[in-house]
């Protein structure tokens, strides 16, 4: 079994820092194989005192930088063959370390990420349903060619492929596509399993969404995700279909829109294509007031893909992102 180095990056953990720690020394790994480090983005509470008095091998005061500087200071101190990273708020089953680093056996797996399920099915907001959809494409990809995305819940990369990146990426969306580029895979684990709180509601999903879309443009264009040089055909056949097509999303709407109004009178079609598009507007309007199921689907679906849109105008504005926040109610 190769020696796993757990990453947990932290800003002001301190509700929740001591249970992912014990979280994580249950872990049915041998203990002398795992090095456990939490890197504190400059918390500004008890965080790193919580997380030294839990048991972490290592605890890094860093100033403040942003989860990305924070990883990567991490990283660079590591003493694992693999790179194991973990949010603060991601409760890991004990088998799910064991299972994730099961497919580096071959030389040929660069990255690996693990399901996670969320929890809170009383408020309103639907990712849970969306993410089982998303595990399902998720699952199918890393049959094919490899996943295009991980999630920060629960991954894992080979220390010798870790690529240091820019406060403004991501390793759920960078390292699979950076590792294509050098051959090596990104694969999805269901049996590598974390459970997550997610935001309760659907205005505090769109918040959190809004802010992870602020650097997605960054990566698209300036980590050249959108380049075609060096990935396999069906890996870009999968790039380009599930990752930029769906980034495109909010613009390609307004698109079909405009080109259905211009088309109405030139057949019956485009008449009922026109009354589905204004209904299902209709119904993401009505979704924040009336609980009927198809009307909060619609309003889920509206809110998320203007997400990213209003994620653009941010960027726009303000620049690229280095800070991060937690979303509220996921402690």
């Amino acid at each position: 079994m190769p020696t796993v180095s757990l990453i947990v990056a932290a800003y002001d953990e301190e509700e929740v820092i001591e249970a992912k720690v014990a979280n994580a020394l249950a872990l049915d790994y041998p203990r002398e194989r795992l090095e456990l480090i939490v890197a504190s983005d400059g918390s500004t509470d008890a965080t790193v005192e919580r997380a030294r008095a839990a048991g972490a091998d290592l605890v890094l005061e860093l100033p403040r930088g942003g989860k990305l500087a924070a990883q990567n200071a991490a990283a660079e101190r590591a003493s694992g063959e693999i790179l194991a990273f973990s949010d603060a708020n991601s409760v890991w089953r004990a088998d799910a370390l064991r299972r994730l680093v099961e497919p580096f056996a071959d030389p040929k797996v660069g990255y690996v990420c693990g399901q996670v399920r969320f929890l809170d099915p009383e408020g309103d907001n639907l990712e849970g349903a969306y993410w089982r959809y998303e595990m399902a494409v998720r699952e199918m990809e890393s049959a094919l060619a490899g996943i295009t995305a991980g999630n920060g819940a629960i991954y894992a990369v080979r220390r010798n492929a870790y690529v240091p990146l820019d406060p403004s990426g991501s390793h759920d969306l960078s390292f699979p596509f950076e590792l294509a580029k050098r051959k090596l895979r990104s694969l999805y684990v269901p049996a590598a399993r974390a459970e997550e709180k997610m935001a309760p509601t659907l205005e505090g999903e769109f918040a959190r969404k809004r802010r992870m879309m602020v650097g997605l443009w960054d990566i698209v264009v300036g980590e050249r995700m959108i380049s075609p040089r060096g990935y396999p055909p069906l890996y870009a056949f999968e790039l380009l279909s599930h990752r930029l097509l769906r980034y495109l999303t909010p613009f390609l709407h307004l698109v079909a829109f405009a080109a259905n109004i211009a088309l109405l009178g030139q057949g019956r079609v485009y008449v009922v294509t026109y009354a589905i598009q204004v209904a299902v507007t209709a119904a993401a309007l009505l979704g924040g007031s009336l609980r009927f199921g198809p009307f909060r689907v619609a309003r889920y679906y509206a809110m998320t893909t203007a997400s990213i849109a209003a994620g653009l105008w941010d960027r726009l504005r303000h620049g690229p992102p280095a800070a991060w926040e937690k979303a509220p109610g996921t402690r």
